[in-house]
């Protein structure tokens, strides 16, 4: 087994779907998952069926206002639809959007019945997607996937599922190498706190929050002391997250000098996310839409698991290092503890992440 088929796991594999060229239409649309994490999971899939489509086909994808900066700075995707993901009565704009684009293929990566209904609705003639939330009938060919379980470590990977749908499409195998991201924005038309950053070196990113919840959260001492560490050796730490994760964020930045440490959680759009990870040297992260991210951009990193499996949502990179001391009951996958006591994010000491970090840099 190579690396990549060790981080992909033993996805399914379907049998072949003919697509032949005038199936397609005028293209393919793709409606992505509604998380950060989730979307750049499904990103090798997006890269496989481009180089699989017709060569007039467009490429058009369907994905939440919030994270749509990801796919417009990926020059493979031809259009980005924005939707504001309202109830479907209010979906009146997204099947329109849809309709004007006269494609002939959509495939879901997510699970909703509503988003293959809309699909429908817009008049695509084929649409691919899992089977789940009873849309089976709504759908060309269904795809079962196996059932995640808990408490013990799954044997696939989010990304080799989407695969999994796109070479049974035609698609060829994913080599395992994230397209290029190019960020639309130059550093003085970025937020003043990004422009400032330009100039600087030898910056470490820390993202302590996770939208999910606390049992993903290692604790903010713990990024303190990494931040200590990367700051006594000279370097610049930049703090990232949402803007629900502030609060989070201004713990670890704590008493930090402020021309040493930026606390820039809630400060910055998913484009100026993407320049700060590419010029940033290492990343330590809990299991989060900003560590895929910055896996797929290519920085190097830590990724910090407690309730999650890192089988099924690890970072898709050789150059990250997965923490995770597992218990019992993990992955529980809950967002909060059942106990209260989250041992298996306690059990990571910040000594041990230190360590690693010195034994490579």
């Amino acid at each position: 087994m190579n690396e990549l088929q060790s981080i992909l796991g033993k996805a399914p594999v379907f049998p072949k779907i003919e697509l032949k060229p005038s199936y397609w239409k005028k293209g393919l649309i793709v409606r992505t998952p509604n998380w950060l994490g989730d979307a750049v999971m499904g990103i090798p899939a997006l890269f496989q069926l481009k180089k699989a489509m017709p060569a007039k086909s467009s490429l058009a994808v369907v994905t939440p206002k919030g994270i749509s900066d990801i796919f417009k700075s990926l020059p493979f995707i031809d259009e980005v639809i924005e939707t504001d993901n309202k109830s479907f009565l209010k979906s009146k704009k997204d099947v329109s959007s849809m309709r004007s684009k006269h494609a002939g293929v959509g495939i879901l990566f997510n699970n909703s019945f509503k988003n293959a209904l809309l699909m429908r609705l817009a008049g695509i003639p084929k649409i691919y997607g899992a089977s789940a939330r009873g849309r089976k009938i709504l759908l060309s060919k269904a795809f079962n996937f196996p059932r995640i379980r808990k408490s013990e470590f799954n044997d696939f990977h989010q990304t080799g599922l989407y695969l999994s749908m796109v070479y049974s499409l035609g698609a060829e195998e994913w080599k395992g190498d994230f397209p290029e991201f190019r960020v639309a924005k130059k550093p003085e038309q970025m937020k003043k706190e990004l422009s400032a950053l330009a100039a600087k070196t030898n910056i470490l990113v820390l993202a302590p929050g996770a939208a999910y919840g606390e049992a993903k959260r290692w604790p903010s001492e713990n990024y303190r002391e990494v931040c200590a560490y990367w700051v006594d050796k000279g370097g610049h730490v930049v703090i990232a997250g949402a803007g629900k994760e502030a609060d989070i964020a201004q713990i670890v930045a704590k008493g930090f000098p402020e021309d040493k440490v930026f606390n820039l959680a809630g400060k910055t759009d998913i484009s100026e996310l993407i320049f700060l990870l590419q010029k940033a040297e290492f990343c330590v992260a809990n299991d989060s839409g900003i560590m895929h991210l910055a896996a797929a951009v290519g920085t190097e990193g830590v990724a910090i698991f407690g309730s999650t499996d890192p089988f099924l949502t690890g970072p898709l990179s050789k150059k990250w290092k997965v923490f995770q001391e597992k218990q019992s009951c993990a992955p529980c996958f809950k967002r909060e503890c059942a106990t209260g006591q989250y041992k298996c994010l306690r059990a990571i000491r910040p000594e041990d992440v230190i360590d690693y970090i010195k034994s490579i840099k």
